[in-house]
């Protein structure tokens, strides 16, 4: 039985979503991401890429290209909303799903041809997001991860392309080689010095030229370019750590400002965490300095979501690895060895009697979000019910 896999992917989802939340957006030139020089281009619109703006593209870049473009931070708490949504409906409706990232699915559909008609039943599900949520999505259905990926690429936006087994050489034949997933820019230049520009071409180049070339990734850029992907659909993958950093606009020494920073990176994951219904048991500090060395250092603790205890063990680190001697271009917070559950409390510690102020907190943030009105609320709870010992809870 030939295998069905499609792949749909939100258009330009970051964009969509903010279109959503402001109707005015619809039809300009918009950029989410880092509003500094030193930010990245985390998502943009159609009508800034006529100029030549993509993603992960530096900002500074994209602002030259592109002067008249709107440039939006971000709300990620509304992408993952809709996120959310997208993924209820699909999984709803699909035996087999792979979330591979926030906005792009893979659906195993094989064996449903017999029952409702793969292609038939996957474009009334992509057109069930869309009109659920207003969103776009592209739609691509082939015999695997690849071939159904590079075919959403090509009819986007908001395209669906179906390409059986039989064409699948076809379609990827004259279609250059940096349209294979994974392929980046320094072996696509590599293939290209070899005189290889179209997938056709890699495909019918010597197997054993290319593994002594690429490694093992020879044999997966050959495979690739054959239409050749065994990849399975993974329906779940439980979540390992979480992370949050940030980059300066200036290189920085100030201890107070480092300090400060990384309380509320620990606050904001902890909050993510209690949400989800994690705690975590190892702590990582990252550090990159100015001329770009980067180091971490970590310690595993007993697992907690709570503030204060946290909060401590990550300044501790700090101070063992900060070089005062160096500036600093970024720092960032990693929470690993995740475990499902609630904390045992301790009716004889102080976590024990601060519990009940958490609970009181998430209910605020959960209520009024992380803005100015939610902490403002926050900030009068901690004051009232813990006013000595809780000013690291505050964001």
């Amino acid at each position: 039985m030939e295998r069905a896999i499609a792949h749909m992917d939100l258009d330009c989802f970051y964009v969509s979503v903010e279109r959503l939340l402001n109707s005015k957006l619809i039809g300009k030139p918009i950029i989410v991401g880092g509003t500094s020089d030193r930010g990245v281009v985390a998502s943009c619109s159609y009508e800034t890429r006529h100029f030549g703006v993509r993603s992960a593209m530096p900002m500074r870049m994209a602002r030259q290209l592109c002067p008249d473009a709107i440039i939006l931070r971000g709300d990620y708490e509304a992408y993952t909303k809709y996120s959310d949504i997208v993924t209820e409906i699909i999984t709803e409706n699909t035996p087999l799903v792979e979330k591979s990232s926030i906005d792009e699915f893979y659906l195993d559909m094989t064996g449903m041809e017999r029952f409702f008609g793969t292609w038939k039943y996957a474009q009334e599900l992509r057109d069930k997001v869309i009109k659920e949520t207003g969103l776009s999505m592209a739609l691509g259905l082939s015999t695997c991860k690849t071939v159904s990926k590079i075919a959403t690429n090509e009819c986007k936006p908001e395209g669906k392309l179906q390409v059986s087994g039989q064409e699948v050489k076809g379609f990827l034949s004259p279609l250059s080689i940096s349209k294979i997933p994974l392929c980046g820019a320094v072996t696509t230049q590599t293939l290209r010095n070899m005189g290889i520009a179209n997938i056709g071409t890699l495909s019918r180049m010597p197997l054993k030229l290319l593994e002594r070339t690429f490694g093992k990734n020879g044999r997966m850029l050959w495979e690739r370019a054959n239409g050749i992907d065994n990849t399975p659909v993974v329906p779940y993958s439980s979540q390992k750590s979480c992370s949050k950093e940030i980059t300066f606009d200036r290189d920085t020494t100030d201890i107070v400002l480092l300090r400060g920073i990384l309380m509320k990176l620990t606050e904001e994951l902890c909050f993510d965490l209690r949400q989800s219904g994690f705690n975590s048991g190892c702590i990582t500090i990252k550090i990159r300095y100015s001329n770009f060395d980067t180091h971490t250092r970590q310690i595993n603790v007993l697992p907690t979501t709570l503030d204060h205890v946290l909060i401590g063990h990550v300044l501790n680190l700090f101070e063992k690895l900060y070089d005062k001697r160096l500036l600093i271009r970024l720092i960032g917070i990693r929470l690993s060895k995740l475990t499902r559950g609630l904390e045992q409390l301790n009716i004889f510690d102080q976590s024990s009697k601060i519990a009940p102020l958490y609970q009181a907190v998430d209910a605020i943030k959960n209520k009024y979000g992380k803005n100015k009105k939610g902490n403002e609320l926050i900030g009068k709870a901690l004051h009232i019910t813990q006013p000595h010992n809780t000013q690291a809870l505050c964001t």
